[in-house]
């Protein structure tokens, strides 16, 4: 049952994709920046419908209160990576347009590449990590003065359920750099839609947003300290049969 429901998902998506990334690109031209984005919203809305619809992936949003307290501030969000599910889920979750710094390899990919790439997002190549910190750097602070909200996901990677790889420092000495508030996100979603897996789970994820980080005053490094271990922390909370097992 899980495969033929995971199956149903994977060919509504397949299915929707495509010709909803030909209209945005017909669209975008028209549309200023805001309009594109709430275009991507509501293609990332009609992905995690189908995903609830489909194969009972449901979620719950614990702490958005603090997401609202600095909702008027310069923001950047770091966040566990464990899964697809937060890089789409996330579009409609803050209530703020966000700024995605992803590897410029996603461009490539046929239709959300390319709609991806007529975004003002951050895209960089891992392959060159100095002249990408300070293009990061450079492009955040725009992206912050113009009221977006920049995301990054210090593990790099998706990384199994359990497991634990150390954050690399960009996204914290961006906040730093910038003088942004840091807003810590944890998740559980890897259990439901496992990296790399056909098969999605039924379930509850569980989203968790921690306390504001104020940056004032803080080196890229403690708040890097900071942020790595309320995330690692919180995830042991929402989760804590994964991680006591190993």
């Amino acid at each position: 049952m899980i495969w033929l429901r995971s199956l149903l998902f994977f060919l509504s998506l397949v299915l929707y994709t495509p010709p909803y990334a030909v209209f945005c690109l017909v669209s975008f031209p028209f549309l200023n920046e805001h309009q594109r984005y709430q275009l991507i919203q509501f293609w990332g809305k009609s992905i995690i419908f189908f995903l609830e619809f489909f194969c009972g992936v449901r979620y719950q949003v614990l702490g958005m209160e603090h997401a609202n307290a600095v909702r008027d501030q310069a923001v950047v969000i770091l966040s566990k990576h464990q899964s697809a599910w937060e890089t789409i889920a996330y579009l409609n979750l803050f209530p703020k347009d966000l700024c995605y710094v992803f590897k410029r390899e996603l461009l490539w990919i046929p239709f959300f590449g390319w709609v991806m790439g007529l975004l003002n997002m951050i895209h960089i190549n891992r392959s060159a990590k100095e002249s990408s910190a300070i293009s990061v750097t450079n492009q955040g602070k725009a992206r912050l003065q113009a009221g977006k909200w920049i995301i990054l996901f210090p593990e790099g990677t998706r990384t199994p359920v359990g497991s634990h790889k150390p954050y690399r420092k960009g996204g914290a000495r961006l906040a730093g750099l910038t003088q942004a508030t840091v807003l810590p996100v944890a998740h559980n979603a890897g259990h439901f839609w496992p990296r790399n897996s056909f098969l999605k789970y039924p379930g509850l994820i569980t989203v968790s947003i921690g306390p504001a980080i104020p940056s004032h005053g803080k080196s890229g490094d403690q708040l890097h300290t900071e942020v790595e271990s309320w995330i690692e922390g919180e995830m042991r909370r929402i989760d804590p049969e994964s991680y006591n097992a190993n």
